[in-house]
């Protein structure tokens, strides 16, 4: 499949992908968005953190515009610091959907991320963020993290790999939620049928543009529905083998500015596609 010219959306995941290990975005990638954004395209944050966890990065990076969070469940206006869509998992399912997990495999630690601009990340006794960067209130038992609306659940299990629990979780919820794995440690459950791809389709509505012309990069198995409605999906190098089989193309990782690395090859010259050469010169690595 190739690769058009150039692209309305430039949807980027956060975690692994836009920034690198110490939460910053690189001198070189700043300037690629801003080359990306003097060629008319719009920068799109599609991240699985929710909106208190991005703000402050947001304001670093003068954006301010939408950005899609929480897997999808929320999408937040940065220019009037406001949720104008968000979307709630039911907190009886949440609880049911753990104990069905836990039935399965045993116990398992979790966590949930509240709805709202303000919402906070409860993690009961025993889990371990998995980055430890990100603000986080620890309750005394399970039933506390209940106590308001919450977007999503992140659990953990003591031995299993993040894929296993994966799997066996979606075996185990069924049509209670959706399961999607987002990063090292983080195997999430967010309201059935919400994820990335629905949260791309829902900014891109709110932009007036097609969600089809968006240029998508990632890291991990919860970035695969947005590379479904994008247009061209790119994985890191340091991508989960699932997303790197699933991607049009393999750039460099995200500690080497991979995302400035094609940004600069499609809006850096007219007409110029992937390779610098014309473009429809891509080569398509998507399943």
């Amino acid at each position: 499949m190739p690769i058009p010219p150039a692209y309305a959306l430039v949807a980027t995941d956060l975690d692994g992908t836009l920034l690198r290990r110490d939460d910053t975005v690189s001198p070189r990638t700043r300037a690629a968005l801003a080359l990306a954004a003097r060629a008319g395209a719009r920068h799109l944050v599609v991240t699985g953190r929710p909106v208190p966890g991005i703000r402050r990065l947001l304001a670093e990076l003068d954006y301010r515009g939408p950005a899609v969070c929480g897997q999808g469940t929320q999408l937040y206006d940065a220019g009037s610091g406001r949720i104008v869509r968000a979307v709630t998992l039911d907190r009886e399912a949440a609880d049911t959907a753990l104990g069905k997990i836990e039935a399965q495999v045993g116990p398992v630690h979790a966590a949930v991320d509240q709805d709202g601009a303000e919402g906070r990340t409860l993690i009961e006794p025993g889990y371990l963020m998995p980055h430890p960067t990100l603000p986080a209130q620890r309750t005394r038992h399970r039933d506390e993290l209940w106590s308001d609306p919450v977007i999503k659940v992140l659990i953990r299990h003591p031995e299993l790999t993040d894929d296993a629990l994966a799997e066996a979780a979606r075996t185990a919820v069924g049509d209670l939620a959706s399961v999607t794995l987002s990063g090292p440690g983080t195997v999430e459950l967010q309201p059935y049928g919400v994820d990335k791809g629905s949260g791309l389709a829902s900014a891109a509505e709110f932009l007036g543009v097609d969600a089809g012309t968006a240029i998508a990069f990632g890291d991990m198995p919860n970035d695969l529905p947005m590379f479904r409605a994008a247009g061209y999906g790119v994985a890191m190098a340091n991508a989960h083998p699932d997303l790197r089989a699933a991607a049009d193309e393999v750039t460099s990782s995200n500690e080497g500015d991979g995302v400035a690395e094609v940004l600069e090859r499609v809006f850096g010259r007219a007409g110029a596609g992937p390779g610098g050469g014309p473009a429809g010169q891509g080569t398509a690595r998507r399943a």
